[in-house]
């Protein structure tokens, strides 16, 4: 008997449009400390070098939050069958992980503040694979609740303890 063979297109669903504005969000928040700080050595007498170093770590910030969020958004998916999780993540490092639904021992969720402030989630599914669990970042809290209980009721109906 021949085994069927995987179809390995990119998943069908995309993250929360919500999560460009939080990944723009939090990734201003990591700029902050270092423009703040070359602007507080400028206005305590920095010189020329420093007015250009401030420049260019500006024009790096603003490139950043206009790319990464919009970069991120078009690679992050996840699917979900009756047989496996599907996920495809990464910003310049891209990877597609395949975990079948008999292999998952553990389904978490994960809300941060600022995940909270802009309504998203984080889905953990954890399986038998060494290579560490399956993580859908910037769900929808709706979607990620359903997706939880969904993938928790298809591992309790698979006999096994999923190692």
């Amino acid at each position: 008997m021949t085994e069927p063979v995987l179809d390995l297109r990119p998943p069908a669903n995309r993250v929360s449009r919500k999560a460009v504005l939080y990944w723009t969000a939090r990734a201003a928040l990591g700029w902050l400390a270092p423009l703040v700080g070359e602007l507080v050595w400028l206005l305590l007498g920095g010189g020329t070098v420093l007015v250009i170093a401030l420049l260019a770590t500006g024009v790096l910030a603003a490139a950043h939050l206009v790319v990464m969020p919009q970069w991120r958004y078009r690679v992050h998916r996840w699917e979900t069958t009756p047989q496996v999780v599907y996920t495809q993540s990464g910003w310049f490092n891209q990877e597609r992980r395949i975990a079948p639904v008999s292999r998952i021992q553990t389904v978490d969720t994960e809300r941060g503040p600022l995940e909270r402030l802009f309504g998203l989630a984080n889905l953990t599914v954890t399986t038998a694979s060494a290579r560490g669990p399956v993580h859908v970042h910037g769900l929808d809290l709706d979607t990620t609740q359903r997706l939880a209980a969904e993938l928790t009721a298809r591992t309790q109906a698979v006999a096994g303890d999923a190692t």
